[in-house]
């Protein structure tokens, strides 16, 4: 026991610096202010001068543990409603800033910026992340469990001003305290960190020192805030109706005219506590999915884009741990125990019409809660069906915790119903160690016996290993009609384990080398061998952000029956034990430069017969207010049963008029589908949170070119809040 706990001692505190002592001593005041302060990002209130400040960043890439080569000094002031930072940039080489985007939720790792976190509970758990870059985009996000869920698609009220000086450039950025949950005392302390992008070095900094495998959701390592006094986080009362109409003409003939109403509202009904009412919900405004071909036997995944559903989404995550690529933080894709694209959209993704419903969550005391009822209206073939999902998750130790889980679907007037429900026990050993687990249980009607789903990950990861190893076990009675469970009957053994390398001799141009070493066997449920995958892969990584990857993936696939694997052409696998091979080469420029791209590779047997497939893009950026990229998908699989080629082609634009109004673009070409499809949108943020949409879609077909469908749909919401 003493070995073990030395060992998880050495590993939390290696290198240099002892990051716990260091985030202890990172103490800043924010100091109360009456004068009124104008944010115009010039820093010229006298309040400005007199603040303590942050500086001293230390670098945690390229050099760990270096100061950073750039100084940053950031203050903070707030009066009763409001918290104001204050950001000075220096810059030696101002001229050299990268400035990629204006729009909003830009890409913060595609030029020069700084965050902000804010750990308002103390909890060393959870925050709110800010991010600005030189020309006053912003990018805000939720954090949940130090990065096992970011939320990049919550929006907060804020405000930011900046300005290029001298010697590089300063930021006011105001926060409405309304915005933030935090408790409600007199005196509050808050978990604070900052950190420094200088893009065209790769470089990135921390006000409180942070290991290089670590990004600044590691709250746990943030600094301190103190001498917020008298502040509350205010009713948080916002109600925000919206209005729409549109006009649709199918390839029929048929026009249809529609106007409609809605209205999302929110209240804050503790300081932790968020309880949100929706009416009439609608989601015509949300971007385009991209398209995918699918060549398995298994349902594809396209992620949730919608805004209510992704909001305070973290609390619906159950369990965590990935087996593949390098964020070993993201949830397996096994199973997603509460998948929100089950709710308002149909199989084919189509959308079906929402009534309304009701959302808790939040906090209180060690608990995190979270309740969401939606109720779908009945539309042809999807019959009117109720949505629960309950989650409470207990805090404890360091970073550590235990939960339950509950999703329920209801059929109207039907007998039928899916239940499931599961605990979870996520555990966190010093810095570098962490196990995962859940175990679930469904409920059908006609459900059989064999109905447990469950999985235990154990995750190593320091400076230099990487080590991921799982078993997890989905039996073939386990129906999850709220999540995505692409796989039943199974029980799976994965694991990754890789060494990174950093030589002294090439750091000037190579930042790191990765060989790795993924793996997986697939049993089913009699426990014979149904799946095995043995990949061996190394990563190429230099200092200006280039990414390239070589690889040899080795396969076994055992198919009990024949497997369609292009439904259009009907080409069928037939039953039988396949083993093969492919080689893979993926690539990815700078991503600051003008001109950038990647491009996967992959040759080799596949089945019975052989496959080339590669994936090739790149990006134009003309400057910080437009860029543009194509990319193509192109597959060519050549079988005994049939010969067939997929292309897919899609083209994105983005023009920001401001960092309030933007025009973006995703037109879509897919030969396995036959279809073009056009997604155009204009958005002007006329006050903050309310937004006027013009949306325009339409389909067609790639053949004869003939219209299938397009619509053009307006949208005005507007958010009245106090």
């Amino acid at each position: 026991m003493q070995f073990i706990v030395a060992f998880l001692l050495a590993t939390t505190l290696s290198g240099e610096i002892n990051y716990e002592s260091a985030r202890l001593e990172r103490r800043l005041q924010a100091v109360k202010i009456t004068e009124k302060i104008t944010v115009d990002g010039r820093l010229n209130e006298t309040a400005w001068s007199s603040a303590p400040q942050a500086n001293n960043f230390t670098q945690n890439e390229p050099l760990e543990d270096q100061p950073a080569s750039e100084k940053t000094q950031v203050s903070v002031l707030y009066d009763n409603n409001t918290l104001y930072f204050g950001i000075y940039a220096h810059d030696s080489d101002p001229g050299r800033l990268i400035i990629s985007e204006l729009k909003k939720d830009f890409n913060p790792g595609a030029g020069d910026s700084v965050g902000i976190i804010l750990d308002t509970f103390r909890d060393e758990r959870n925050g709110y992340h800010f991010v600005i870059n030189p020309a006053g985009a912003k990018w805000d996000a939720q954090m949940a469990n130090e990065g096992r869920e970011t939320n990049e698609n919550w929006d907060a009220v804020w405000s930011v001003k900046t300005l290029m000086v001298e010697d590089g450039w300063t930021a006011e950025i105001a926060i409405p305290f309304k915005t933030l949950k935090f408790r409600n005392s007199d005196v509050q302390t808050w978990g604070i960190n900052f950190h420094r992008m200088v893009r065209r070095k790769n470089e990135d900094s921390f006000w409180s020192p942070m290991p290089r495998i670590y990004s600044l959701s590691r709250v746990s390592l943030a600094g301190t805030l103190e001498g917020l006094e008298g502040v509350r986080p205010g009713a948080n009362v916002r109600i925000k109706p919206y209005v729409i109409s549109s006009f649709g003409q199918f390839a029929d003939g048929r026009r249809d005219t529609d106007a409609d109403f809605g209205v999302d509202a929110k209240y804050g009904l503790t300081p932790g506590l968020t309880w949100d009412f929706t009416y009439n919900t609608d989601f015509s405004q949300v971007e385009a999915d991209d398209e995918q071909i699918n060549l398995t036997r298994f349902s594809l995944f396209f992620p949730e884009k919608r805004e209510f559903f992704l909001e305070n989404s973290g609390i619906f995550q159950f369990s965590g741990g990935s087996d593949r690529g390098p964020a070993a933080s993201r949830p397996s894709r096994d199973m997603l125990f509460f998948f929100s694209r089950r709710i308002g959209l149909s199989e084919d993704r189509a959308p079906v019409p929402i009534l309304g419903g009701t959302r808790l969550t939040g906090r209180a005391g060690p608990f995190e809660l979270g309740f969401l009822n939606i109720q779908q209206r009945e539309q042809e073939d999807s019959p009117a069906t109720n949505f629960t999902v309950a989650r409470v998750r207990r805090n404890f130790l360091g970073n550590s915790d235990i939960g339950v889980m509950l999703v329920n679907k209801e059929v109207q007037d039907s007998p039928y119903f899916n239940r499931v429900a599961g605990v979870d026990a996520n555990f966190r050993f010093g810095q570098t160690l962490n196990l995962y687990s859940f175990l679930a249980k469904s409920w059908t009607p006609s459900g059989g016996g064999r109905d447990l789903a469950g999985r235990v990950s154990l995750h190593y990861l320091d400076n230099m290993w990487s080590f991921r190893s799982s078993y997890t076990s989905i039996q073939e009675d386990f129906t999850n009609e709220m999540g995505f469970v692409p796989r039943k009957g199974i029980r799976k053994f994965a694991g990754l384990f890789g060494r990174e390398f950093r030589p002294v001799k090439t750091r000037r141009t190579v930042r790191r080398f990765y060989p790795h070493l993924p793996v997986e066997y697939i049993l089913d449920a009699d426990g014979n061998l149904e799946t095995r995958g043995v990949n061996y892969h190394f990563i190429l990584e230099l200092q200006n952000g280039s990414t390239f990857e070589i690889g040899l993936n080795t396969f076994l696939e055992r198919l009990s029956e024949p497997f369609t694997i292009n439904r259009r052409r009907n080409v069928v696998i037939p039953a039988g034990v396949y083993t093969f091979h492919e080689y893979m080469l993926t690539g990815r420029t700078d991503s600051s430069r003008r001109i950038s791209g990647n491009f996967r590779l992959f040759s080799g047997p596949f089945f019975t017969g052989y496959k080339h497939s590669y994936n090739v893009s790149g990006t134009l950026r003309l400057n910080h207010r437009f860029n543009t990229s194509i990319g193509t998908i192109h597959n060519n699989i050549n079988l005994p049963e049939g010969h067939f080629k997929t292309n897919l082609v899609n083209f994105r634009f983005n023009y920001s008029f401001s960092t309030a109004m933007f025009l973006n673009g995703l037109i879509q070409y897919n030969t396995d589908s036959q279809q073009w499809s056009s997604n155009i949108r204009f958005n002007l943020i006329h006050r903050p949170l309310s937004d006027l949409y013009i949306v325009y879609n339409e389909r067609r077909d790639t053949i004869s070119s003939q219209l299938i469908d397009r619509a053009i749909i307006a949208k005005f919401t507007y958010m009245i809040a106090r």
